[in-house]
C-alpha cells in the first residue's frame, strides 16, 4: 500500500471568486476528506492588469501520485471553465498548483517540487505559513513562518471574509 503524504495546494481565482474557491474546496473535500485550510486572501493581480485574486493554500493527506494529482487538478480547472489558450499571466476561473509533495524535490511527473512560487509570491507563502508555520521548505530548509517573516516584496494582500459550508474560513481585519 502506498504511503500517505502531506500535500500543499495553492488555490487562486479572480473570476466569480467565491464560487470558484467553494467549488475547489468542495472537490478537494470529496477527494481527500479533511482539509487544512488557510485564510482566504485577496491580492492584486501579478504580471498583468486584472481584477484582484482570492488565494489560499489547502493541505491534504493522500496516497495519490504527483501525476494523478496534477491530472485531477487540471480536470477540475477545466470543469470550472479554465482556458489554456490564453497568456500565462491572465484572468482565470480557477488555478490549482501542487506546492509541495512531502519532502520530494525536483521534477516529478512533470511537476516542479517544491513550486518556485512559494519563495516568490506573498499570496502563496503567507497562507502556507499560516497553516504550516513550523514545516520546512524542502530545498532551503527554512521554516515557512521564518520565510514569511523575512519576506520583502511590494506585493500586498489582505484577509477577506469567507465562509465555506457554513464554516468561517477567514475574516477581514479591521
Amino acid at each position: 500500500m502506498p504511503d500517505t503524504v502531506r500535500v500543499y495546494i495553492s488555490v487562486g481565482t479572480n473570476i466569480d471568486r467565491e464560487h470558484h474557491v467553494s467549488a475547489a474546496l468542495d472537490a478537494l473535500a470529496d477527494w481527500f476528506g479533511e482539509l487544512v485550510i488557510s485564510p482566504v486572501y485577496e491580492s492584486e493581480a501579478v504580471g498583468f492588469d486584472g481584477s484582484a485574486f482570492f488565494n489560499l493554500v489547502v493541505g491534504v493527506d493522500t496516497e495519490l501520485s504527483v501525476g494523478e494529482l496534477s491530472r485531477r487538478f487540471k480536470q477540475l480547472e477545466a470543469d470550472n471553465g479554465r482556458r489554456r489558450n490564453v497568456p500565462r499571466f491572465s484572468a482565470r476561473t480557477l488555478d490549482l498548483d501542487i506546492l509541495t509533495y512531502g519532502t520530494r524535490t525536483g521534477v516529478v511527473d512533470g511537476v516542479e517540487l517544491p513550486r518556485g512560487e512559494i519563495l516568490k509570491n506573498a499570496f502563496v507563502l503567507r497562507p502556507l505559513a499560516d497553516i504550516a508555520p513550523d514545516e520546512r521548505h524542502p530545498v532551503c530548509g527554512e521554516r515557512y513562518q521564518d520565510l514569511w517573516q523575512e519576506y520583502r516584496s511590494g506585493q500586498k494582500l489582505w484577509p477577506v471574509d469567507f465562509k465555506w459550508q457554513g464554516r468561517q474560513i477567514s475574516q477581514a481585519v479591521g
